[in-house]
């Protein structure tokens, strides 16, 4: 494998002379802030805006908060776009590109109205640029690179700068080599809290994005060719049970901002509750205009934010609904041998590859089973709870709500502990016989009746 430093350093340009839009002088080159850099999976706490005006700050999932200084009323923010290894889950590394030290990069938050700063240091191999999704600013600002600006070529530091006009939420990404770049992992989220902090208000706020990576066993590097049989289905470049939960108090307001910037659409399905579509990367949805759901697909490119009460407590999963993103590592090649005894080939393959374990035969669970991996994968279906395996990965994670909670605690509790008479169990009484309708005979040339399957669409 290729060393982290090596990884993240060949061909970067490292000491290149930083230039802007236009020339930047030392003394300039020297008043660039500082760029934070952050490598670790877990969630962060909030960041508690330390000036400015206040607001209720986001938790990102397996995340962070990008600091900023205030200079002359701008804040001001470094991105430094560089290649970085990220943990997908424990027992599996990826060599992706992000933003200081991350993939996706750090969420950027400002208030409405804010004049807003941006430096971009590049330290790929390559060039790039950074598009602000969804932000309605200057055309020289848009970040298209060769229609709205030069390409930042490794090396170099643009500087892109704004009024954040409306609240809301959005994303950045490149929009140079997109399909290798964004396919590596180069995105970040956006918030802009309104002027107001009463407008929109909720106890808990949460944002991540959900991506996608094709990472052969035993390989480091995604496939950027691939377009929709990834394997590694992340959120925030985390796969289940690499994701943490999202935890609550019981009858919180929270809020979950969700951008997609995978290949394909995501339905996501929350249990236990039910919420309201309450805004897209377009604005806030009027409230009388919001509709009920318990699932809301997110198109590739788009933003959703929904919002409910956590008005019931226990351990709620929240995931995408397609069944293979909820699984790591999977192979699309594999036949269905569900009903097919190949015990006999099983002792045969053992004889050839020791460990080989039979798979299919009955279905496709794989709780208690271990067989041994390649280097640097993950279980199809994976993840330990209170009552055995769970058997889930890729886009899944959890919504804790527990009572009791203080205000700005994020920790996570624990399993819940359901009351007595709440959790399903084995049903052990007395079973009745089954009672079979009887067949209905036919007249005399009439012919016999039969239940149509497959409701009307014949032939297929």
């Amino acid at each position: 494998m290729t060393s982290r430093r090596n990884f993240l350093f060949n061909g970067a340009g490292a000491g290149a002379a930083m230039v802007g839009a236009s020339l930047v002088s030392k003394a300039a080159a020297a008043a660039i802030p500082e760029a934070p850099v952050q490598s670790s999976a877990g969630t962060a706490p909030p960041l508690v805006p330390p000036n400015g005006r206040p607001y209720n700050p986001v938790v990102t999932l397996n995340s962070w908060t990008l600091p900023w200084r205030m200079k002359d009323g701008v804040k001001e923010f470094h991105l430094v776009a560089e290649p970085v290894v990220r943990e997908i889950a424990p027992g599996m590394k990826a060599n992706l590109w992000g933003y200081n030290g991350q993939s996706p990069g750090p969420t950027i938050e400002v208030v409405e109205g804010d004049r807003v700063r941006i430096f971009v240091t590049n330290k790929l191999p390559e060039a790039t640029s950074v598009h602000w999704h969804g932000q309605l600013l200057p055309n020289g600002m848009d970040g298209v690179a060769g229609l709205t600006q030069p390409r930042i070529e490794p090396g170099k530091t643009y500087v892109y700068e704004f009024v954040a006009r409306y609240a809301g939420t959005f994303m950045y990404h490149p929009h140079a080599d997109e399909m290798a770049q964004i396919g590596m992992g180069m995105m970040g989220s956006w918030v802009t809290h309104p002027k107001d902090p009463r407008q929109h208000a909720v106890d808990r706020d949460f944002v991540f994005l959900l991506n996608a990576y094709d990472i052969e066993p035993g390989s480091y590097t995604p496939n950027v060719n691939t377009m929709l049989e990834q394997n590694i289905w992340t959120i925030n470049s985390r796969a289940f049970p690499g994701t943490d939960a999202m935890v609550v108090r019981k009858d919180d307001r929270v809020r979950i901002r969700i951008g997609n910037l995978s290949m394909t659409n995501h339905p996501f399905h929350i249990h236990g509750h039910r919420f309201e579509v309450a805004g897209t990367d377009g604005g806030w949805i009027p409230p009388a205009a919001r509709w009920p759901e318990v699932t809301v697909d997110i198109g590739v490119g788009q933003m959703r934010a929904i919002e409910f009460i956590a008005d019931a407590p226990g351990d709620w999963a929240f995931h995408c609904h397609k069944s293979h993103h909820t699984m790591n590592a999977m192979g699309h090649q594999v036949p269905n041998l569900i009903g097919v005894d190949h015990s006999g080939v099983a002792r045969k393959i053992n004889d050839l590859v020791p460990g080989y374990m039979v798979m299919g035969e009955k279905g496709g669970s794989m709780g208690g089973m271990r067989m041994p991996l390649p280097e640097n994968t993950l279980p199809m279906m994976d993840g330990k709870g209170p009552f055995g395996e769970i058997e889930m990965g890729g886009m899944f994670t959890m919504i804790k709500v527990r009572e009791g909670l203080a205000r700005g605690d994020f920790r996570d509790p624990g399993w819940f502990r359901h009351p007595k008479g709440t959790v399903a169990k084995e049903w052990t009484g007395a079973m009745p016989e089954p009672v079979r309708a009887p067949a209905t005979a036919a007249a005399p040339g009439e012919p016999v009746a039969t239940v149509k399957r497959g409701g009307g669409h014949g032939g297929h």
